[in-house]
């Protein structure tokens, strides 16, 4: 174990994978890292989102973040990042607190606005509206947390009086 009066310890998985190889492998793989650096004393793990480029095939850290925290007890794991252009805001928020919930506390949430080009493109997204649009979900998800309701139309999303069933653990 490592002595965390000195340093805290993390990791950013950064799941780059050959193309060609077998992804149900490569997924287990990654899980069994994060098991191994939670028995190692690892603080915490963060795990992106990604959809396209090919090597990089984790297209969902929440549902990741769930399978390993059933194979983990202590490390925190994180969303690193969530693209909050590519996501309801609302949808986003209530999917975080479940899976804070699940873990017990040791989800953290990360996010950024994307930053793959043609992640944006190909699900109809000008590259150049992101940062807007994670400024304007990510004002919309810290109220849901807060426990405040939330009626807001945007572009991309219309929220009436949305407001989680749940606060966050």
């Amino acid at each position: 174990m490592i002595d965390d009066r000195y340093i805290r310890t993390g990791i950013f998985l950064a799941p780059f994978h050959n193309t060609n190889e077998n992804h149900t492998l490569t997924y287990e793989r990654d899980l069994d890292l994060v098991v191994h650096l939670d028995k190692l004393g690892y603080h915490e793990a963060w795990i992106g989102e990604h959809h396209s480029g090919g090597f990089e095939t984790i297209a969902s850290p929440e549902i990741f973040i769930a399978g390993v925290a059933e194979r983990t007890r202590h490390i925190r794991l994180g969303t690193g990042v969530v693209s909050l252009p590519y996501h309801n805001p609302f949808m986003l928020a209530d999917r975080m607190v479940q899976l804070d919930h699940q873990t017990r506390g040791r989800a953290m949430f990360g996010v950024g606005p994307g930053s793959l080009v043609y992640d944006a493109v190909q699900i109809g997204l000008d590259p150049a509206d992101q940062r807007n649009k994670l400024e304007q979900a990510l004002d919309v998800i810290v109220r849901l947390f807060k426990g405040e309701t939330v009626t807001e139309k945007t572009s991309w999303y219309d929220l009436r009086e949305a407001k989680l069933q749940i606060a966050p653990y």
